[in-house]
């Protein structure tokens, strides 16, 4: 992979137009990124890498993150690691924690984007597929923020982003495995966030609407688009802004009108909102 010049730049997520401040003495920050052979891990990457950091991207498809690892190796002087790995398997949290201890790199900055949703009845819903979604997107989500949590408070200045979904704020009748997940991930996240007040440490759910991704794809139908459609640019402009603000939010919904219809599914009455969800999604 392309080397990583000397020095490193502040941590302190800086603009891309603000020249960055080089310390001999510290290693160069790093950017753990799940998910990171397509959609908004890939866009993520992109920002990091803007901004200093170097990368550890994380996916099972080795063949795109060693594409991206090139591409942003030569634009912006960064090294980029590439770790082929799936996160639903067991230890697979403890296993992405050595291989970034052995490569030595002070991590203050991780992402975890990898996810996925089924879609259909939950009693014809394939088990093992039920056990690998809530395996992905919350036992491995929720060992990563564990293991990585530490060394982030150590730097003071650490970033800690975990991807929900508007699917978040309402249970999701024939996505009913993807929306609880989502809500577990943002009710783990912004008990984080609280815990965590005051460290220098900042904790963030984003939670976009439908985005055109390989999500649709993977989970088989086009019925998770539901809401106002951004692109993946969009949606991160969204995490950035937030974690660019001295006081980072708890949590961010992407899109104004998926803000005001994930507040509005806070206030109506359980039975409006799952009759209104059940129309909108289901066969």
């Amino acid at each position: 992979m392309p080397g990583s010049p000397s020095g490193s730049v502040d941590p302190l997520l800086p603009h891309p137009s603000q020249e960055p401040t080089i310390d001999t003495d510290r290693p160069r920050p790093a950017a753990v990124i799940t998910g990171a052979s397509a959609g908004f891990g890939v866009e993520f990457a992109r920002r990091f890498a803007d901004r200093g950091y170097d990368l550890v991207l994380v996916a099972r498809r080795r063949e795109p993150m060693d594409r991206l690892a090139v591409e942003l190796g030569a634009a912006h002087g960064i090294t980029a690691h590439v770790v082929p790995l799936d996160l639903a398997q067991p230890d697979a949290a403890a296993t992405l924690l050595g291989h970034v201890d052995d490569l030595g790199l002070t991590v203050h900055a991780l992402v975890n984007n990898a996810g996925f949703g089924t879609y259909g009845a939950f009693a014809e819903a394939d088990p093992a597929r039920i056990a690998q979604e809530i395996s992905l997107n919350v036992t491995a989500l929720t060992m990563l923020s564990r293991l990585f949590l530490p060394g982030l408070l150590a730097t003071g200045d650490g970033v800690l982003v975990n991807v929900a979904s508007t699917a978040a704020y309402q249970p999701g009748p024939y996505l009913a495995v993807y929306a609880a997940t989502k809500a577990y991930v943002r009710s783990l996240t912004e008990a984080v966030w609280q815990e965590t007040r005051g460290t220098g440490l900042k904790v963030l759910a984003l939670a976009p609407g439908p985005t055109e991704t390989e999500f649709f794809e993977a989970a088989g139908s086009e019925k998770f688009k539901v809401g106002q459609m951004l692109s993946v640019p969009a949606v991160v402009d969204v995490a950035f802004r937030a974690l660019d603000r001295r006081d980072t939010p708890p949590s961010v919904v992407a899109g104004h009108r998926n803000k005001v219809t994930a507040v509005a599914a806070g206030f109506l009455p359980r039975r409006l909102t799952l009759a209104v969800a059940g129309r909108l999604t289901g066969e």
